[in-house]
């Protein structure tokens, strides 16, 4: 048994980075090694002299959805806010509500004012989300004109992104749209980076996962192992596969940018090799899962207490992981979605 307590640490407010750095590889990147357990403070335009010539690099290209919407609900006047998550099907769409008690299927939402777009919610899940339908139009003609980037809560800006901010919360490789919450590991790449990194013999290919609720979502039970990790949709090409397949064989390294890769990744591992896929990831990693395709993985810094934080505490070593986050707070590291990054390798 695993103890969620475990997987705590202090951090003070200040380090939770409210900005991206000036540029996308200006900010740091922290250098884990577990072979030595030690660790090493560098910039992260430096990657490509960290990485070896042969490694296959394989990057999250989903784009990040304009998928949180404010609204009002039209019989109590009270705001609310909805967070788009994934069709659920034609003209309906799984939500997160919030305020959500009295969002009982029936629950009229009009956005903006008089003669704006309105909604209806359709149907409550066990889980708490809600299938949300639009009346009078898509519900992507409805993001594209009224959705905002979903930034994450602990971003005192949240409720009011600036236009930095749908550049920056994008990857710049970014290109099937369907995330509701950016693979944020890959923010730091710039196109003079990915080129130095071709030009240093890596290879870079990328598949597609999603980031959905699973990715956010905060462990509730005490035991690790008795949390529940919702699917995520995945899509792993045949030639991308092939490649991760033939960098195994030839005895090069696997590099994953970001635990959504990670995952998608060891997901598709089949008898000894990954397979193509268009389906779902529903693997949860926790400490005792054996990596059976990643050999080094490049994420951020994550929050306490999450699937993200065991995901990374498995691969590495909790005390590793908790000894690196001591020494990033101490060193000014900037953590979360707009901070710097980690190479464990």
């Amino acid at each position: 048994m695993v103890d969620l307590a475990e997987f705590d640490y202090e951090l003070p407010p200040s380090a939770i980075a409210q900005r991206p750095a000036p540029s996308r590889d200006g900010s740091r990147l922290l250098l884990i090694d577990r072979a030595r357990g030690a660790l090493e403070d560098h910039a992260f335009a430096a990657l490509p002299d960290l990485l070896r010539p042969g490694d296959c690099l394989v990057v999250n290209d989903s784009r990040v959805i304009p998928a949180r919407v404010l609204a009002r609900d039209v019989a109590s006047g009270r705001d609310v806010e909805v967070l788009f998550l994934e069709p659920e099907q034609a003209g309906r769409w799984w939500t997160l509500v919030r305020p959500g008690r009295r969002a009982c299927p029936g629950t009229e939402l009009a956005v903006g004012g008089a003669g704006g777009p309105r909604l209806r919610v359709a149907a409550v899940g066990s889980d708490g989300r809600r299938v949300v339908e639009r009346l009078d139009g898509t519900i992507p003609e409805l993001l594209d004109a009224r959705g905002m980037p979903p930034l994450p809560p602990y971003i005192a800006r949240h409720a009011a992104p600036s236009p930095e901010d749908r550049e920056r919360y994008q990857t710049v490789y970014a290109e099937p749209p369907g995330s509701v919450a950016a693979p944020t590991a890959g923010l730091h790449f710039t196109q003079r980076l990915l080129d130095r990194l071709g030009a240093r013999g890596v290879e870079v290919h990328a598949l597609t996962l999603h980031v959905g609720v699973a990715t956010f979502r905060p462990i509730r039970t005490r035991r690790v192992e008795a949390h529940v990790l919702p699917p995520e949709r995945v899509s792993i090409p045949p030639a991308v596969a092939g490649a991760v397949n033939a960098a195994r064989a030839e005895g090069r390294r696997v590099v994953a940018v970001g635990t959504t890769t990670t995952r998608a990744l060891e997901a598709a591992a089949g008898a000894g090799s990954v397979e193509p896929c268009q389906g779902a990831a529903d693997l949860y990693i926790y400490p005792g899962y054996r990596f059976r395709v990643v050999d080094a993985l490049l994420t951020n810094f994550h929050l306490p207490r999450t699937s993200l934080l065991v995901l990374v505490s498995a691969f590495a070593g909790r005390e590793l992981i908790l000894k690196a986050y001591r020494h990033a707070v101490g060193a000014g590291y900037r953590f979360y979605s707009y901070g710097d990054a980690t190479l464990i390798q």
